[in-house]
């Protein structure tokens, strides 16, 4: 069994134990999904969804996005930089965890947003040779680090 990567600490903090492998897909990461950001990808659609789902005629939604799309926006770069400035830390504080559960979250929905992701999709065994098996791979790999994450951070 894989040990932890996400720990707190008696000290309070929280420690990373990432192999480098790791730390060097995560350093990738961030600026693939912040060059997407502001622009009309479909896979971007969970990142920013409707917040007026009976709005027909889209005016209640327009505004909504003219008020608070760029905060969002914004929210979501703030927590993509956490992560791709303490990539290599060794230790996080709660604030700079949070940034990476934040940055993690983004990176799953936009992943299994391309990949379509269903729940069915656990329940089967993804044949390797399938062409979009790594991305599922990375997909899992990110919720499994979300998971670490959450509980860390509950954690105490």
């Amino acid at each position: 069994m894989i040990g932890a990567r996400i720990k707190r600490t008696r000290r309070g903090d929280y420690q990373l134990r990432l192999p480098v492998e790791e730390r060097d897909l995560l350093r990738s990461l961030p600026g693939q999904l912040r060059d997407l950001l502001g622009t009309d990808d479909p896979s971007l659609h969970r990142l920013f969804p409707p917040a007026y789902t009976d709005d027909s005629e889209h005016e209640h939604e327009d505004e909504y996005r003219r008020l608070m799309g760029n905060d969002l926006e914004e929210h979501h770069r703030q927590a993509l930089t956490v992560m791709e400035e303490t990539v290599d830390a060794d230790r996080l504080d709660e604030e700079q965890l949070a940034g990476w559960l934040g940055a993690l979250n983004q990176l799953r929905l936009v992943l299994g947003t391309r990949l379509d992701v269903t729940e069915d999709m656990y329940e089967r065994e993804m044949d390797p040779d399938d062409p979009s098996a790594p991305a599922f791979a990375l997909y899992t790999y990110l919720g499994w680090l979300q998971e670490q994450a959450v509980a860390a951070l509950s954690d105490g």
